[in-house]
């Protein structure tokens, strides 16, 4: 594949066809309010921190990454925040508002057509983020990152899992995380409330189509850990946790 990396402020046309790639995220994730409230924003907000890739100059879409600026060094901050994906956005954005000096890049979404994936696209997108970051002026790249095998092992603690490694390289057991770290990352620390999703049960049985008549935990294919079910209240919580990486560029 000749993949072609772009921002899309260099490349405003292909706004639209961001949109319309198949990919393999979870139903439930799409209904995170911070998400579904400034996901849409960035594009407009920030397109020089947009990446899209297409096959060949004039090709098709095969891949988004989308990052945000923002300050850390900012009054009553200063840490990478246990609220991880969600506080990174609403810095973002308060930030945008008050006009405040970003110092730092967060990555918030690196995703590959499902008809590409297996290629090292994903890879490529986190170099070039990388990189894009620190052509800006930006000296430090962010992640929460959700690890994408821990959902095979929903119930394990993922401030174990973070940092379980291999015995053969020493690398990360996590693949996405590994990815980060060959990349030049390292495994900060766990944000354990990075993304919070309520819903009533009528929601939740219909972006999963299980039954949800159990109270108390219940796994939910992708999730990462399992799903807080209160049938007598009517509703479930799926508070997501995700790993901090710090990317010095």
């Amino acid at each position: 594949m000749d993949l072609n990396i772009t921002t899309l402020a260099e490349r405003p046309g292909l706004l639209g066809k961001l949109w319309d790639m198949k990919h393999l995220w979870p139903e439930f994730m799409m209904h995170d309010p911070v998400g579904w409230g400034y996901m849409g924003r960035i594009v407009t907000d920030f397109p020089e921190y947009v990446l899209v890739a297409t096959d060949g100059a004039d090709g098709p879409v095969v891949a988004r990454g989308f990052s945000v600026p923002f300050r850390l060094a900012a009054e009553e901050r200063g840490e990478l925040p246990d609220t991880g994906w969600d506080q990174v956005l609403l810095w973002a954005f308060s930030d945008l508002r008050a006009k405040r000096e970003p110092d730092t890049v967060s990555a918030i979404e690196i995703t590959v057509e499902t008809s590409v994936l297996g290629q090292g696209i994903s890879h490529r997108m986190l170099a070039a983020m990388r990189a894009n970051a620190q052509r800006l002026g930006h000296t430090e790249l962010v992640a929460p990152v959700r690890p994408n095998g821990k959902h095979l092992e929903a119930r394990s603690s993922l401030h174990e899992y973070a940092f379980r490694t291999r015995e053969s390289d020493g690398l990360p057991h996590d693949p996405w995380l590994r990815v980060h770290v060959r990349a030049g990352g390292t495994v900060e620390k766990v944000a354990p409330a990075s993304m919070t999703i309520g819903g009533s049960l009528e929601q939740w049985r219909g972006w999963t189509g299980l039954p949800f008549d159990t109270d108390g935990p219940v796994e939910v294919p992708g999730a990462l850990i399992p799903v807080h079910c209160d049938t007598t209240a009517g509703y479930a919580v799926y508070v997501e946790p995700n790993v901090w990486v710090r990317h010095r560029l």
